[in-house]
């Protein structure tokens, strides 16, 4: 089953993200659920918004996504329960791919052979490091 198997229309949701401060600066994400989660990330790098994924990351376990300090003040995510379904979604619309991806660019993703998914927006208020929690308080389409 891919990660985009389950799509599904749904309005965004806020979900809680703190700065933190570990011994070295990432960008981080929680998964606060029971399910395994699929992420993808973008963000801006060279003069150009990149996407990449996916990124597997258990129930009740975290992970850094990117390491070192963020160079970024804003990074844009997209996530899938992999288990019951339902996802992490918003408004900003980026290129995916089914399988694990690192695409540059976000127009013409259907030309370019991949899928188009709305992210949403994560504001790190130019910190070195940032940590998102999903929480299935803010998936939409998911089995309850």
């Amino acid at each position: 089953m891919s990660w985009l198997a389950s799509l599904a229309a749904g309005p965004a949701f806020v979900l809680a993200a703190a700065a933190f401060s570990p011994a070295h600066a990432d960008f981080r994400l929680c998964n606060d659920t029971t399910s395994l989660v699929g992420v993808a990330l973008g963000y801006w790098e060279d003069e150009q918004w990149v996407t990449e994924g996916w990124w597997q990351i258990p129930g009740e376990t975290c992970a850094s996504l990117l390491e070192g300090d963020l160079r970024s003040r804003f990074y844009y995510v997209y996530a899938e329960d992999a288990d019951r379904g339902g996802q992490w979604r918003g408004e900003i619309f980026m290129c995916t791919s089914d399988r694990e991806f690192k695409i540059e660019g976000v127009h013409d993703c259907f030309a370019r052979g991949h899928q188009k998914i709305g992210f949403f927006e994560v504001d790190t208020k130019n910190k070195d490091s940032w940590m998102v929690r999903l929480t299935e308080a803010g998936q939409s389409g998911g089995a309850q």
